[in-house]
């Protein structure tokens, strides 16, 4: 089964970056999360195999495609695979009716990751980049540790810190009550999705072998 944890104090924070906010940054939330910090999302799912062979299948940028809702794939474009500093661009496709009545990107769009940890077979995180090529403080990881005989508990989490460059023009054109409204039911969308990607992997590792 897959335990899933919202708001939680998963420590998908082992990213920090320093920077002056931008103009847009005036824009503000409520939420649930503590202060600085917009969205906590984690997934925990039990694999039965070693925490090695997890690892490679999650550190694969390029398969995200065979569990992501919404990650297609993509490339490395600069970088050795999987190692920290290396940029990957992912393609990405959204159906219509994701959030419906919000403004978020939908069809087929790009984005631009930066590996920031890749620790085998314990660590993985990538940080979004923003259009100039900046890494903004929202955090993708898998963690992984050793589970029942020889299996592996793998954490999938997602951390927002201050708003990225796409979430404040969103929220931009919304109302205050439209603005929680749109971070309430995104993470609940964060939530599911990445439920369904950890199942997916464990599928498809277990499909593999060790």
């Amino acid at each position: 089964m897959t335990d899933v944890r919202v708001g939680s104090g998963i420590a998908c924070d082992g990213y920090r970056e320093s920077r002056e906010p931008s103009s847009l940054s005036a824009v503000t939330v409520e939420s649930s999360q503590p202060a600085g910090e917009t969205f906590r999302v984690g997934v925990d799912v039990e694999i039965d195999a070693n925490p090695g062979t997890v690892f490679d299948y999650v550190a694969d940028l390029p398969r995200s495609g065979e569990w992501s809702p919404e990650c297609r794939g993509g490339d490395w474009v600069s970088g050795q695979p999987a190692a920290v500093g290396s940029v990957f661009r992912a393609r990405n496709h959204r159906r219509p009716d994701v959030v419906a009545w919000a403004p978020v990107v939908r069809g087929e769009w790009t984005t631009e990751c930066e590996i920031v940890e890749s620790t085998r077979p314990s660590a993985f995180r990538w940080a979004m980049r923003d259009r100039a090529g900046r890494r903004q403080q929202s955090v993708w990881s898998f963690e992984l540790r050793p589970g029942a005989a020889g299996g592996t508990v793998l954490t999938h989490a997602f951390w927002m810190g201050e708003l990225t460059e796409g979430m404040r023009g969103i929220l931009a054109e919304l109302d205050d009550a439209g603005r929680r409204r749109f971070v309430a039911e995104w993470a609940e969308k964060l939530r599911d999705d990445m439920e369904t990607s950890a199942n997916r992997i464990r599928a498809a590792v277990e499909r593999g072998g060790r």
